[in-house]
């Protein structure tokens, strides 16, 4: 009797580096044995199911969304635990992604995760911290920056998610509690409900749900307190692509290629 082999995770978030990341995967694999998960907060921008959508298209394969059973959305989260976040993390996390995930996985998956370049270290501090997972990093192994991966989704046809387009660098929840200061200028400008929704939450909570603190007094600060000024948000790189996409993209071609003769 054959072994059967591991499934190939891909943790799809939405996101363009996950995206190509997942593409690498399947090129790499092929289609019978890489399963792509998204784990749903149910705070994203309404594009995402339409990036969601258009991914799986390119993907050839379905995308299985991991949804909590317990919570609606990250306000369900902060307002039933009545905590948004602290300097170890915020509970949205742990709730809506993490748990839903760790439920469907099983001991023997390999994971890809969609680290690019610019993040070798947080690649490295996993494996140490989770040293029982399969990690595969398919971008930093192709020398694959977040810009590339921009630039990738973009030759494919594939429009960027909307909070990309609107400057935002990662494709996170209208709203979310690690954000800085520019980030939260930002959001008051692009998403006022979601500014003021937050804003009335801290007021619910007391001071002590202020995401930052003065550096001279160490007074939390509140939405409340933020002046608009505040802060410098970063946009997104510019979609540019290195030699190395382009590699990336034939190995994609080859591995799309090889699925074919194989079928």
């Amino acid at each position: 009797m054959t072994e059967a082999l591991s499934r190939i995770v891909c943790r799809f978030s939405c996101g363009a580096a996950s995206a190509v990341a997942t593409k690498l995967a399947i090129a790499k694999y092929g289609r019978e044995r890489v399963v792509i998960t998204y784990s749903d907060p149910g705070s994203e921008h309404p594009d995402n199911r339409r990036f969601l959508a258009d991914c799986e298209r390119w993907f050839g394969l379905p995308i299985t969304i991991l949804k909590s059973e317990d919570y609606k959305d990250t306000w369900d989260v902060w307002e039933k635990e009545r905590f948004i976040v602290s300097r170890n993390g915020a509970p949205c996390t742990g709730l809506l992604k993490r748990e839903p995930t760790y439920a469907f996985t099983r001991p023997d998956d390999v994971l890809v995760f969609g680290y690019t370049v610019e993040e070798k270290n947080r690649a490295e501090s996993f494996r140490r911290q989770n040293f029982e997972i399969r990690l595969e990093t398919p971008l930093i192994e192709a020398g694959l920056g977040k810009a590339d991966c921009l630039a990738m989704l973009t030759r494919a046809g594939i429009e960027l998610p909307a909070m990309y387009l609107l400057g935002y660098r990662n494709n996170n929840c209208r709203g979310c509690p690690k954000g800085g200061m520019g980030y939260w200028n930002k959001i008051r400008v692009d998403f006022p409900e979601v500014f003021e929704r937050m804003a009335a939450l801290q007021r619910e909570l007391g001071p002590g749900s202020g995401f930052w603190r003065e550096r001279d007094t160490g007074k939390r600060i509140t939405l409340d307190d933020l002046a608009p000024d505040r802060g410098n948000h970063r946009n997104e790189p510019d979609v540019e692509c290195s030699l190395l996409c382009h590699a990336a993209e034939g190995m994609i071609e080859d591995g799309a290629e090889e699925a074919c003769e194989g079928a």
